[in-house]
This record gives C-alpha cells, structure tokens and sequence, in this order.
C-alpha cells in the first residue's frame, strides 16, 4: 500500500492513488479513524466556530462499511460534520465535494484491486486529489500520533448525515456534458460489481442507448473478479455473441473505461484518447492543440499525434501526474493507456463513465462504427510483466546495477524501433516491465529477460 522514496528509501503512507492495502490488515479501522481525523485538521478550518463538511463516498468492497465507520469516528471526533453519498464511483465524490460546498471529499476503494485490498482517497474542496505536500502533512499526523487538535466534546462534536440525491446530481452531471443523444445504439456495460452497478444502467439509458448490463450485481466480494476493465474477455464474448455496436468496461470505482468494439477488439486508453483528442482539435476544443499522456503510453499515439499536427506531453505514470501538467500547462485533457482519462472541462478527475459518454457521442455525431473510428491510430506492439516483489524490496530496486545494466543493455538492443520502460507500481507490490517495439518475437524475449532478472535479483 506504500511507495518508496527514492532518495531516501523510506516507505510513504500515501501511493500514487491515496493510502491502499488489505483491509483490516495493512489498512485496519485504527488506521482509518487517524486518517479521517489528520485530514479533517489539516484540511478544515474550523477556526470560526463552525462545523467543517466532509463527503464521503464508498465502492462495493464488504470492507467498505467498516472503514466508513472508521473514517466517520475519526473525522467527527474533531469537530467535522459528515455527508454519506453511499455506494458511487470515486468521480462522484471529486465532483459533489465542490458542488455541496465541502471542505474536503474521501472515497473509500482500491480501484482495481481485488475485494480483499480497499483504500482510502482523499479530495479537496476544489475536488482535485491532494498534491504529495498535503499528503505528507496527514501523514505526519498519523504516523507521529499528533494529539495538537483536542477531542471535542459537547456541541463540538461532529453529525453525520445522508445524501439522497448523490447519484442522481452525478448522473445529471454526466448528462449534461453531452451534445447528442444515443438513440438506437445497442451497447453491453460491465461494470464490474463495483460501483458503476449504481450509476450506469441509469446514466446511458437516460442518454438514450439500448443497454445490456453485465457484473452490475455487487455482493461484497466479486468486485473485479473476472470481470470489469481488468478482464475483458467476458465482455468481448458477449458483445459478439449478441451481435452488439460495442461493449463499454469500467474498473471497481469506476474512474477508468475501456471498450470492446463491434468485432471484439479492445479499445484501450490510448485509443480512447485519440479518438477524442480527434474529435477536440475539430471542434477547436483542445487546448493549445495537446494532448497529455504517460511514459506508459503506446508509441503510436505519439505518432498518432505528430501525423495530426497535434502536441503530445509525456508525464510519469499516474493520473495526478497527468493533471498536474495539465493544470501547470493549461491544457483539458489527457489520460493513462490503463483507461484514465481527464476532461478538465468537465472534471477535476479521471471519470470511466464521463469518458465513456464522451466516446459514444463522437460514435453518434459522426455515424461511425467503433472499428473504423479507431483505426486512426496504429498500435505497436506491447508486452508487459509484472514481478511480484515486497514493498521492502521495492526500494532496493533503484539501487541494484545488474538491473539497471540489463535495462541499458536492451535499451541499445531495440534503437529507434523500441523501448523499454521498468518501474516500480505505485499501488502494487509489483515491478512492472514493459516493452514496445516493431519485433514481436524480440520484445518478448527481452522482456522476460528483463523480468526473470528481476526476480533473481529482488524476489524472496
């Protein structure tokens, strides 16, 4: 649940995506309740007399109650009122802390991990994820158990409350970023039990699409079990099967969309993205002509964009990374390959349903199949390896030579037609290798080269 500092190899609460582990374990209820109480210090001000508003939403995980109550124990113990939203995807919390006039915004989910991980992300008023400089500052809190901010008492104590309209202001939201309607398109959403089971049915039948739901029954413990942006296999097999125009995935909070065309294919991030990135610079809605990605993205969006006299910007892995630089730069919009995408018009996040909506209105302005609009864009050839590795071993993974010969050494091997990327997962336990080139055949080898060294060299 820990990223590793590379200077100094100390182990960070906060990842890349907020504090995540296995509930109850890594992540237990003594360390939610700290976590709502730091934030609720360091992000409210309370300083008036009154009460600072905290939201708090949540996926399908059965550990998500638990921590809720954790969160909401420590959050009201200092003063701050609370504002359950219910089960609704991690978008929904970015976009409704603003729009109720909150201090402060927390969702509870481990995005794509299995049921047993959950984690704990954390908003700011203005809805956008916590810059590491306020991470850092909850961190302190809770690691050095700072007791400064009292326990209050009496009236001072925080309420909690329920919304009854979240999803529905969120789907309106949603609604209202599209210029068409999907009348008589046929689409197959998976929506991996996590929490667009509470959203999606009712956001693109609104839109106006036929739709045909699949994985949209949570029970606890089947969120991202074989189903959902993850796996897509069950997805492609059934928009083929059914003779569907596409099939749309999210991930567990939904705040990433992949898809499935006409004839099964994956459509990926990249894809996605060049597809809209398209469809922005017609409209003149692209701003300052870019495009931000990551050094994860396929080199043929890179190429896609040279070739349509569009910018590309290349940021470290991670959507916060991607919205920086948009935020520093002023562009709106940009997004991962895994499917996490920004329209800063409409967005302070990643958003799998805006994203999907944004999609499938350029399929209907422009009366096109999916297959054929996504052709502008030729992908190179990918392979990726995870190594499962400790958290402590993570950090010795920047200081290891033979490692870093090895990645120089291929680095040479592939020149101009490839590349290969090796980095530590900032959620995951893992060190990814990832390769791309014209060769096939030779990626392949390097990369379980590459991947087989690594786990003689770090692995138990």
């Amino acid at each position: 649940m820990n990223k590793a500092d590379k200077v100094t190899n100390k182990i960070r609460l906060f990842g890349t995506d907020g504090v995540r582990g296995i509930a109850n374990k890594e992540l237990d209820i003594g360390l939610a309740m700290n976590i709502g109480r730091a934030a609720a210090m360091v992000l409210t001000d309370s300083t008036d007399g009154k009460h600072p508003k905290v939201v708090i939403g949540k996926d399908t995980r059965i550990s998500s109650d638990m921590l809720e109550g954790a969160l909401i124990a420590g959050l009201c113990s200092v003063g701050a009122d609370v504002v359950l939203l219910g089960t609704v995807p991690t978008p929904t919390v970015a976009y409704l802390v603003k729009k109720y006039n909150a201090d402060a915004g927390i969702m509870i989910s481990a995005s794509h991990n299995p049921f047993e991980y959950n984690g704990i992300k954390i908003f700011s008023s203005s809805g956008y994820k916590l810059p590491d400089s306020l991470e850092d500052e909850i961190e302190k809190i809770v690691v050095d158990n700072d007791n400064s901010s009292a326990p209050q008492t009496g009236a001072g104590i925080g309420r909690v409350t329920r919304s009854d309209t979240a999803v529905d202001d969120y789907i309106d939201h949603i609604i209202g970023t599209v210029d068409c309607r999907l009348d008589g398109m046929r689409i197959a959403i998976d929506c991996s039990n996590g929490s667009s089971s509470a959203t999606a049915e009712k956001l693109f039948t609104g839109l106006g699409a036929e739709c045909y739901m699949l994985s949209d029954k949570p029970d606890g413990m089947n969120i991202n079990d074989k189903c959902g942006s993850t796996h897509m296999e069950m997805l492609q097999k059934y928009v083929l099967e059914n003779k569907l125009d596409l099939g749309i995935a999210f991930d567990g909070d939904a705040d990433r969309c992949l898809a499935v065309d006409e004839n099964g294919k994956v459509i990926d991030g990249d894809i996605i993205m060049a597809i809209c990135a398209s469809d922005l610079a017609s409209r003149n809605k692209l701003n300052k002509k870019t495009a931000v990605g990551t050094v994860m993205s396929n080199m043929g969006f890179g190429i896609f964009c040279k070739e349509n006299g569009l910018n590309f910007a290349v940021t470290d892995v991670g959507d916060r990374y991607v919205l920086e630089e948009m935020l520093k730069e002023g562009y709106n919009f940009g997004g991962e390959q895994s499917g996490h995408v920004i329209f800063l018009d409409y967005a302070t996040t990643g958003d799998g349903q805006l994203t999907a909506a944004q999609l499938l209105s350029v399929l209907s302005r422009k009366k096109e199949r999916l297959s054929v609009i996504s052709s502008l864009m030729t992908k190179y050839p990918q392979v990726l390896i995870n190594v499962d590795i400790t958290a402590e071993k993570k950090c010795l993974f920047y200081d290891n030579k033979v490692i870093s010969k090895k990645i120089s050494d291929v680095q040479k091997e592939l020149g101009a037609d490839g590349r290969i990327l090796v980095r530590v997962s900032g959620t995951e336990p893992l060190v990814r290798v990832m390769l791309e080139g014209k060769d096939k055949e030779q990626i392949e080898k390097f990369a379980k080269e590459t991947s087989n060294l690594i786990k003689k060299e770090l692995g138990e």
